[in-house]
């Protein structure tokens, strides 16, 4: 059975603690939810280990030497890391994590929580929070997932609403609109090729479009999905995404609203940016409404980002639920190298996922 969890952290951040969590449960045609409320308590030590991690992290990257990588490295204060360093620092992060969800107040909702559900229910997790770090945190490390084989995550703004849809009569294949942007020292062919390969859908692609060009395809036509690859950054702490869609232009989620709305009113459900630092990509976007989202919280190597993206189109291709595509595309990273598949355990696992069902809406982000 399909099941919805939504986590809200209301007031509050890490350094003071939340004083009031609450969790809702929604079940199929359930119209009221189940409503519990707990508290966590300050947790300060997760915001330095995450900064400790991001830096080790850049600097894992740069020893791996990958020469095609949807990173920035910003580590010249750490030298001389090894994969091992970074393995301590992520069971680090990952202990805390947990100790700190296991606070009683907290571990009350989630006792609650586990009398009602069950190890073969799909259950699609939600993190409600306008929290930047919250969101960058590694929410997927959370023991719960071990023991919910179906369940998955998804973060979420505070506040969202509903689209007013355009009333449409489907049309047949899946219509994707994939931008290629600025390649600049990374291989972004690979991903045209994934695309290329879908059966069932018909791909439009825009290599490093101008500004004017993407403007028009938005407004202009009809898409179910809309992809990118290249170069993202996120900007003012995390409020503001920007996409670089070719060599010379940059462009803020912010700068396309209008036509992001439109394409959004017109039917586009899904929107991929396998780039890195998305995760101000992930919260620009769910203050349009857009129905369910991917982008990558950290920045990855090539490797990482096509491997994800393969598995995960296969994966949705045969007709598994989103939120399972998206777990077994992230699960069957392990199967990489020792470095890269700690790198793609500890940032594509995260993702940003706006998504609603039947009446209920719940806007949200996701990240890989």
């Amino acid at each position: 059975m399909s099941k919805l969890v939504v986590f809200s952290f209301l007031g509050g951040d890490l350094n003071q603690g939340f004083p009031v969590v609450t969790a809702q449960l929604w079940s199929h045609n359930q119209f009221v939810p189940v409503k519990l409320t707990g508290s966590l308590p300050p947790a300060p030590e997760l915001s330095e280990l995450y900064r400790r991690w991001q830096l080790l992290y850049a600097a894992v990257h740069q020893r791996l030497g990958s020469n095609n990588q949807r990173i920035k490295v910003h580590s010249q204060d750490i030298t001389n890391i090894s994969v091992n360093d970074f393995d301590e620092v992520c069971q680090q992060l990952q202990t805390n994590i947990n100790a700190w969800l296991k606070f009683d107040s907290f571990q009350n909702i989630e006792r609650q929580l586990r009398t009602l559900l069950s190890q073969d229910d799909e259950i699609r997790v939600i993190i409600e929070t306008n929290i930047v770090l919250l969101h960058r945190l590694p929410w997927h490390l959370w023991h719960f997932f071990e023991d919910y084989p179906k369940a998955e995550l998804a973060l979420s703004n505070h506040e969202y609403e509903s689209p007013q849809l355009l009333q449409k009569s489907p049309t047949g294949k899946v219509k994707i609109l994939a931008v290629l942007g600025n390649r600049v020292g990374i291989d972004i062919d690979k991903d045209a090729s994934l695309l290329q390969g879908l059966t069932d859908a018909k791909t439009t692609f825009l290599i490093e479009p101008t500004r004017q060009i993407l403007d028009e395809y938005l407004w202009n036509q009809d898409w179910d999905i809309l992809f990118f690859a290249g170069h993202s950054t996120s900007l003012a702490d995390g409020e503001i995404g920007e996409i670089c869609i070719n060599q010379t232009e940059s462009l803020a989620i912010s700068q396309l609203k209008h036509a992001l709305k439109t394409a959004i009113r017109r039917g586009l459900k899904l929107a991929i940016f396998n780039s890195c630092d998305g995760i101000s990509l992930g919260r620009n976007l769910a203050d349009l409404n857009i129905p369910q989202m991917i982008v990558m919280r950290e920045g990855v190597p090539d490797l990482i980002a096509q491997e994800f993206l393969k598995n995960f189109l296969t994966a949705f291709a045969d007709s598994k639920p989103f939120y399972l595509a998206v777990r077994e595309a992230r699960e069957r990273l392990q199967g990489l190298s020792l470095g890269f598949a700690l790198l793609g355990r500890y940032s594509l696992d995260m993702r940003l996922v706006c998504s609603w069902e039947s009446d209920y809406l719940v806007g949200a982000i996701a990240l890989i």
